[in-house]
């Protein structure tokens, strides 16, 4: 098999086809990618036995990414995460967003809007490079799309290495101050995808405080994770402190799991270490470095064996992976306490994102 290589993927509900590209690195790691969102679609990972699983959760066509949801697998743009009422103010002007999380009393943008960058053909280009390869995705985001202003130039590159990395940098410029705050929304399931939940794959975050939120999902304040059921500050099952989530009236908005923001030791802007996930059962080792302030920890609780898995005849199920999304803190446009998000023309906007396996 080629480094690279590229196949039809289907077609948009706005008629724009989509291609599939399958970049195998060197050491064995193998992603496929879609120009469709930059959606990652299927991940091909070893175990301590050299057995090679996909460890991502996806679908096999353009229709169920686009019917299902769940922001599977893909690029998310240009503001990750909530902005409360889908209003900000910026130099003066307050700008309305569509809303689009509506459950109440959710009342927010999501991700950027149901038309946001995970909707878009991407223009993308493959590449070699010494013993990397990669895809770099282009898209032009226009003055007033989804409501946000400016227009944005965006560029994503996807580089796999030989040492069985996965690196995304992310760079953005704009002709008028706007906002944004790209990250990656993939799920993760080290046993493989559609092998059951994860609640007792271990996870450590290197956070010693997560954001509490109102009902509607909206930050409040900074809380240490000390004593509670989001204290991962040791390597530990996903599902351990399930009990203390379950009892905790306040997460009930959450179905009582995960959807937090986590604070990450270190200085923004320098590649640090998020998270470590391990598989005791496979023994396949995930670890997650990014240059941003934060990381959005969501549990898969939403998920059911009603949803469709890649491998055919299997299902998903709640909790079936778990997603892990780096990014400035939520509803940062509404926080002048929280790190800025505002990119001003002149200016350009840099993040980077590694992945990297390995087994233990």
């Amino acid at each position: 098999m080629t480094a690279i290589s590229k196949k039809a993927f289907g077609t948009t509900k706005s008629g724009e086809m989509a291609t599939l590209y399958t970049l195998k690195g060197k050491g064995g790691l193998t992603l496929e990618v879609t120009d469709f969102g930059g959606r990652l679609v299927r991940c091909f990972a070893t175990d301590r036995n050299g057995k090679y699983e996909d460890v991502t959760l996806g679908w096999n066509t353009v229709k169920e990414y686009e019917e299902l949801g769940f922001s599977m697998g893909t690029l998310i743009g240009r503001y990750g995460n909530r902005i409360a009422d889908g209003k900000f103010t910026l130099d003066g002007v307050e700008y309305q967003l569509p809303i689009n999380e509506t459950k109440p009393p959710r009342h927010c943008n999501l991700h950027g809007g149901p038309d946001g960058w995970d909707s878009k053909v991407w223009t993308a280009a493959p590449f070699e490079c010494d013993d990397n390869v990669g895809l770099v995705l282009e898209y032009l985001s226009a003055d007033g799309e989804m409501g946000f202003p400016g227009t944005v130039n965006v560029k994503v590159t996807y580089t796999v290495t030989s040492e069985n990395v996965w690196r995304i940098d992310y760079e953005a410029t704009t002709d008028k101050a706007t906002v944004i705050n790209p990250t990656h929304h993939s799920y993760w399931n080290l046993a493989g995808e559609a092998s059951g939940n994860v609640l007792n794959q271990q996870l450590k975050i290197f956070a010693d405080f997560y954001t509490e939120t109102t009902a509607g999902l909206i930050p409040t304040q900074n809380a240490a994770v000390a004593g509670t059921g989001f204290d991962f500050t040791e390597l530990r099952p996903i599902g351990a402190k399930a009990d203390w989530m379950a009892s905790q009236e306040h997460l009930a908005a959450m179905t009582n799991w995960y959807d937090h923001n986590f604070l990450l030791r270190g200085n923004m802007g320098e590649l640090r270490q998020a998270v470590e996930m391990f598989d005791p059962e496979s023994g396949r080792v995930l670890e997650i470095y990014t240059t941003e302030p934060c990381m959005q920890m969501y549990g898969a609780q939403n998920m059911s064996e009603a949803l469709p898995a890649k491998a055919e005849g299997k299902t998903l199920c709640q909790y079936a992976g778990v997603a892990l999304e780096t990014q400035h803190y939520p509803d940062s446009p509404n926080r002048p306490d929280f790190p800025s998000t505002v990119l001003r023309p002149g200016e350009t906007f840099k993040s980077v994102t590694e992945y990297r396996f390995s087994v233990r």
